[in-house]
């Protein structure tokens, strides 16, 4: 069974990046389709950016496009999330997430069949 754990977390201040990490194990990653989702205290979770299983098809939300990049290296099983010019608003549970989703459905935390536990980011000065 595939299995997420995410890295990458932290404190950081405004203006400032990270890189998150999804790191598969299990079974092999490159068939699925992966979604960063986050959820912040008090908020709904809400998705942030979206991957197809090949890498060639990326979205985001409006609220983190320009600023986030989501990538992959299935040769690792691994996928990122670089995240620049971070802003308070970004302070959240980072979750990794997998399946054999299709692009309708990237929105969908429940599509997901493969979930991690999730990583902290924290902007605050």
């Amino acid at each position: 069974q595939l299995q997420l754990v995410e890295s990458g977390g932290g404190l950081v201040q405004p203006g400032g990046s990270l890189r998150l990490s999804c790191a598969a194990s299990g079974y092999t990653l490159d068939i699925y389709s992966v979604s960063w989702f986050r959820q912040a205290p008090g908020k709904e979770r809400e998705g942030v950016s979206w991957i197809a299983s090949s890498g060639d098809n990326t979205e985001y939300a409006d609220s983190v496009r320009g600023r986030f990049t989501i990538s992959r290296d299935n040769a690792r099983n691994t996928v990122y999330l670089q995240m620049n010019s971070l802003k308070p608003e970004d302070t959240a549970v980072y979750y990794c997430v997998a399946g054999t989703t299709t692009a309708q459905a990237m929105w969908r935390y429940s599509a997901y069949a493969y979930r991690g536990q999730g990583t902290q980011v924290t902007v605050s000065s």
